[in-house]
């Protein structure tokens, strides 16, 4: 679970109400240091999970309201903000079994399997932010969901050759073998037909739930929803870019330039004003 990658809900950003900065920031460092677990390759298997055992016990000190047995400073800083914003802490155990996950399952056979680890490792961090703004209706947490996952998603889509090098392919097994790919074309890189033809198939799939879950972000009111209606835009620029690599994320990672920033600011600030989603500003950008 990287969540460094592109995602949903922003950690940090100006345009977040100044009275969530302190709150996000230690949930950020929660999940960052269980994430951190999860990857230390200096550490066996066990040893990794041993390590999570012991923050999970450190979730149940806070469930109960008891000093943490480890890291009592940062489990102090999460039991006020959840007693402050009556967090639930499901989402925290979600991510925690995400992390047991990326230590022990390198491969997913198909896309229900993939979108299961979503739901641990991307939709817990929109659930918190609903919550902290007290907006965690079912219909806000279900759209939540569907721009988590498909942010997620990008991310690994964006990151495939990375992952490869730590023995980690997101692409599901099934859709690999509907498209005629191996692993082989991870390996090196290749970029042919084929794997044209999977990419697209999984490009098109993720903009589909992303626009799906994007009328949230117009029914947050405030900063908060303008930088969701960013989040939604940026995603969509991003599979732009993967479509405009022609697929191959193995050569050149396809990344957001100073102009594709522009791009995604006029689109942000047309969805806000225009209530609608799926806006375009293809008329600013030309060919770029």
């Amino acid at each position: 679970m990287d969540v460094d990658q592109y995602e949903n809900f922003p950690v940090a950003s100006v345009l977040l109400p100044k009275a969530l900065h302190a709150p996000i920031g230690v949930i950020y460092q929660v999940v960052r240091t269980a994430a951190d677990i999860a990857d230390e390759d200096d550490w066996s298997a066990a040893e990794r999970h041993a390590c999570l055992a012991d923050f999970r016990a450190g979730l149940d000190a806070v469930a109960e309201r008891r000093a943490a047995p480890v890291h009592p400073l940062l489990f102090g800083k999460l039991a006020g903000v959840v007693a402050q914003h009556q967090l639930p802490l499901a989402p925290f155990y979600e991510l925690l079994d995400a992390c047991a996950r990326d230590i022990d399952t390198p491969r997913y056979a198909d896309r229900a399997a993939l979108l299961g680890y979503c739901r641990l490792s991307a939709n817990p961090l929109g659930h918190l932010m609903l919550h902290l703004i007290g907006a965690g209706t079912p219909e806000n947490l279900a759209d939540a969901d569907a721009i988590c996952t498909a942010s997620q998603l990008i991310g690994l889509w964006l990151d495939v050759a990375a992952d490869w090098k730590k023995d980690r392919v997101y692409l599901p097994l099934a859709d690999l073998r509907r498209f005629n790919v191996t692993e082989a074309h991870i390996a090196k890189g290749v970029a042919d037909d084929n794997w044209r033809a999977l990419m697209a198939h999984e490009v098109s799939f993720v903009r589909d739930t992303l626009v799906r879950g994007a009328p949230l972000a117009l029914r947050i009111p405030g900063r908060l929803g303008f930088e969701l209606c960013g989040a939604v835009q940026g995603g969509l620029r991003f599979l732009e870019r993967i479509e405009r690599a022609d697929y191959d994320v193995f050569r050149a990672r396809p990344v957001l330039n100073t102009f594709d920033w522009c791009v995604v600011a006029a689109r942000t600030v047309v969805m806000w004003l225009s209530r609608r989603v799926g806006v375009e500003a293809r008329s600013i950008e030309g060919n770029v």
